[in-house]
């Protein structure tokens, strides 16, 4: 039935399960075990759980089990896998299904803490990991070959907005039976169609959009049932992965206002960058509803919206940047993203940091770059907010 419902529907009714109690809002079942009325029941549990039947907090629970219906749902995937943290659900799926010569190609355009995944964990344990420029359709078809495991990609990347072609590189690697992993993080679950081009894993940072309003970690993987059940439950449960009840409850909260939220944003978004674009202090305003941006048309094509996300660059570099950022007095200075709060970060001295010099000019990070994730405050005091930090430089 819930198929039938539209996005804001399924984000405040789709996974509902209610107690003998017949309770409202949804509840938190803050235990880690669960009863067997008898020990041959315990018994057949460990050999095959049904759907609303629970062994360990870790391996699953009602009010987790909420959210993961709730969110493939919205998403159009048959499961979902919800974890501690965005980041232990890409090491989740990236971990899970490769051993030693295992291939994989990876957009080079990604968050530091993937990359250090992809290059120091699975390096270190012999997976073979060749990084090319996600835009560039022809380097992908040269990266991949018959045996290669998976593509991982951000959908837009995190920090410079570049927005990678699903269809396409989904066609590229399942022309030789490879897995297509997106982080989907920028374009969020409401602008989303990532599955319907082609996906077969998305993975999103619950922490980010989802949970809205900077309370809790969480993530959340969605796929084919076979996948979450078959392939990365038993990775997850045996290392410890999972997201807590209570962390699930707020991502339930949140998902309540979810589209509300994202399509807010994303109007002041736009509006922002085009009230910015081409201020003589800024050398770039990067934001996928401008023509400006390289990858304009596919954005229109591939998201329901162009985000709540844009970049600015600086024309002064990082002493501009940081006169700038300081400059602020509504919009933050912090490292996270998809709040209710606007927040202002500068990537090469923070979420980037890790990267030599010669990969962040590789990647655009140049020392000027802000990122900057537009909240739920008034756009006029923002623009208003933004320029006034301009002035200070």
């Amino acid at each position: 039935m819930t198929k039938d419902w539209n996005t804001r529907t399924q984000l405040v009714h789709a996974g509902s399960r209610r107690s003998q109690y017949g309770e409202m809002a949804e509840a938190i079942y803050l235990t880690q075990g669960f009863v067997y009325q008898s020990a041959e029941q315990a018994e057949a549990r460990f050999i095959e759980t049904a759907e609303d039947e629970f062994i360990y907090a870790r391996y699953g629970n009602p009010t987790t089990r909420m959210f993961e219906d709730r969110i493939a749902a919205v998403e159009g995937t048959e499961d979902a896998f919800a974890t501690a943290s965005g980041m232990a659900a890409v090491n989740g799926v990236l971990t899970s299904i490769v051993r030693a010569g295992d291939h994989i190609v990876a957009a080079r355009a990604l968050f530091g803490s993937c990359i250090y995944i992809l290059e120091e964990v699975l390096g270190r344990f012999g997976v073979q990991v060749t990084f090319v420029d996600g835009t560039d359709l022809d380097q992908w078809r040269a990266a991949v070959r018959p045996g290669t495991k998976a593509v991982f990609f951000e959908s837009v990347s995190n920090p410079t907005l570049e927005v990678v072609d699903i269809g396409a590189i989904s066609a590229i690697a399942h022309a030789v039976g490879a897995l297509v992993i997106v982080d989907n993080v920028f374009a969020t679950p409401v602008f989303s169609t990532a599955v319907a081009q082609g996906a077969d894993v998305v993975i999103y940072s619950a922490t980010k959009h989802i949970d809205g309003q900077g309370r809790a970690l969480g993530g959340v993987v969605c796929a084919s049932r076979h996948f979450i059940r078959k392939v990365l439950e038993p990775y997850m449960k045996h290392t410890g992965g999972s997201i807590s009840p209570f962390n699930a409850w707020l991502m339930l909260n949140g998902m309540a206002t979810l589209d509300l939220r994202c399509r807010a944003m994303a109007d002041s978004a736009e509006a922002i960058a085009r009230a910015l674009d081409g201020d003589a202090r800024l050398a770039r305003v990067i934001h996928p509803a401008l023509t400006s941006h390289p990858q304009h048309e596919l954005a229109k094509v591939q998201m329901k919206r162009p985000g709540t996300m844009i970049a600015l660059d600086l024309a002064g570099g990082k002493e501009a940047a940081f006169r700038f950022l300081n400059g602020l007095k509504i919009i933050k200075i912090s490292n996270n993203l998809g709040d209710a709060k606007s927040i202002a970060t500068h990537p090469a001295t923070t979420t980037h940091q890790r990267l030599s010099d010669d990969q962040k000019a590789h990647l655009g990070i140049t020392p000027g770059l802000i990122r900057l994730s537009v909240g739920l405050e008034d756009t006029g005091d923002l623009i208003a907010d933004l320029k006034n930090a301009l002035q200070v430089i």
